[in-house]
């Protein structure tokens, strides 16, 4: 991802995302649920993940993945512009959206199992 548009774009791009809201920023949002932010530091957004998703994230790639204290103790991390993990971070968006879909969503979506 090369800025906060092209992550966006990206998760437009999935089944049912509008912006809408969120911390007091327009964010991408399934069933009202929002799954990524513009992060609170500079060259970085933050996107939900599951705590062993996170833990994983920060271990094996942390010049795209990382944390301040602020995100410490939350299902969110930080991912950093300009890397070269482009499909990692776009499979890391999708299971965003999936865990936050309807079934239905899913079905539709053609991702009746999590990416």
């Amino acid at each position: 991802m090369n800025d906060w548009e092209d992550a966006v774009g990206y998760a437009l791009s999935l089944p049912d995302v509008a912006m809408a809201s969120w911390w007091g920023a327009l964010c991408p949002k399934i069933n009202a649920k929002g799954f990524m932010a513009p992060g609170r530091e500079e060259g970085s957004f933050a996107l939900s993940v599951t705590a062993p998703e996170k833990q994983i994230l920060l271990e094996t790639d942390p010049e795209t993945f990382w944390q301040t204290a602020h995100y410490a103790n939350y299902p969110m991390l930080l991912v950093r512009y300009g890397t070269e993990a482009r499909e990692r971070i776009e499979l890391y968006i999708q299971r965003a959206w999936w865990d936050r879909a309807k079934k239905a969503q899913r079905l539709a979506a053609g991702m009746e199992q999590r990416p």
